[in-house]
């Protein structure tokens, strides 16, 4: 069954109105720039809580471009079980958080040609893909490539691209997902698991719970 993320939770009443909805993985945004920013310490009131009346929901912080050392402080502060590297961070990052992490990458629009089916995945995108990939962590993220933004800016992925790559790797596909697009990118891309920000929203920051609740519904219906 399709794995769900919804991303960018804020406080508690959204966290169990996303677990209502059918949520399997929540994320938690570490970025001062983002719009969906949380501190450390007050996302660890939530998952306290959660951890304990949830604990079969997955607890993952986003992270760009922060230090391993920073990662490793805000995941235990947290508590949380994942961490998704949504910057630049290095090969030598991700293996030296291993099996705590995986990395988001951003696809250009023409990308699809570098993954077609049976060719070898290109090394800069190779070395990304986490070894510990298992049923509730993702070997990668595949995300839309916007100038200047990390995540939540609420375009569309390449779906070609993530498709192929999606043959070879447990893929989590975000990228401008929406209630009414998510069953059409499933179809496509066939991925492990996909994560939305934006389109669940009110406006920036602000969940909408009858937006998350459509969105799953949507997931569901083609599983």
């Amino acid at each position: 069954m399709t794995k769900i993320k919804i991303c960018g939770i804020k406080n508690l009443p959204v966290a169990l109105a996303a677990i209502a909805a059918g949520a399997d993985l929540l994320g938690f945004n570490f970025y001062p720039k983002s719009p969906r920013y949380i501190a450390p310490e007050a996302c660890a009131e939530i998952t306290s809580v959660l951890r304990e009346k949830h604990p079969e929901i997955t607890l993952v912080g986003v992270f760009v471009n922060s230090s391993a050392s920073e990662i490793r402080a805000a995941l235990q502060i947290a508590g949380l079980h994942l961490a998704q590297l949504h910057g630049d961070e290095t090969p030598e990052m991700l293996a030296e958080l291993q099996p705590h992490a995986f990395k988001a990458i951003r696809l250009q629009s023409d990308a699809r040609t570098d993954f077609e089916a049976g060719k070898r995945i290109p090394d800069p995108i190779r070395f990304l893909v986490s070894e510990s990939a298992h049923a509730s962590v993702p070997a990668l993220l595949v995300d839309a490539a916007v100038k200047g933004v990390y995540g939540g800016s609420g375009v569309v992925a390449d779906w070609s691209a993530a498709a192929e790559l999606a043959k070879q790797v447990p893929l989590l596909l975000a990228g401008g997902l929406t209630p009414e697009n998510v069953a059409a990118a499933l179809e496509q891309v066939q991925p492990w698991g996909v994560d939305v920000a934006s389109g669940v929203e009110a406006s920036p920051g602000v969940k909408d719970p009858a937006k998350m609740r459509r969105f799953v519904e949507a997931v569901r219906k083609i599983q």
